[in-house]
């Protein structure tokens, strides 16, 4: 058996940080096994930290101050944002203007990630979803 590799998507990362009952049984298998690697996009931080300021995350202050922290004490790694994923995330055909998801799918492709989310506005652009 290879080694998996994961993206999470921010509320999976969320979910799992307070450890809500709301995640999948399938993605809390996923990121405990020894055989996953996960990553976590920058674009969640940016993404938490802004709900978290305009008030629709008011629960998590003490994550956007420490976030890095908590990411590296789950030895998740931090997927960087590049120049490509910035293009790719721009091209993709759809009418879904979230940002931050459009960031997620362009950087699953990219890397070959699988995307671990319960959002099912991700099956429309066939990528590799774990739910």
């Amino acid at each position: 058996m290879g080694v998996n590799f994961y993206l999470l998507d921010t509320h999976v990362l969320l979910w799992w940080l307070f450890d809500d009952p709301n995640l999948s049984i399938h993605a809390k298998s996923a990121i405990t096994s020894p055989d996953s690697r996960i990553f976590i996009s920058s674009v969640s931080g940016w993404e938490i930290s802004i709900k978290h300021h305009i008030g629709k995350l008011p629960h998590v202050g003490h994550l956007v101050k420490e976030l890095p922290l908590y990411i590296r004490r789950e030895r998740f790694e931090i997927l960087p944002l590049s120049f490509e994923h910035a293009m790719a995330a721009g091209a993709l055909v759809s009418k879904h203007k979230d940002p931050f998801d459009r960031m997620l799918i362009a950087q699953a492709r990219a890397e070959e990630l699988i995307l671990i989310s319960n959002d099912k506005i991700f099956k429309k652009y066939k990528i590799p979803l774990l739910w």
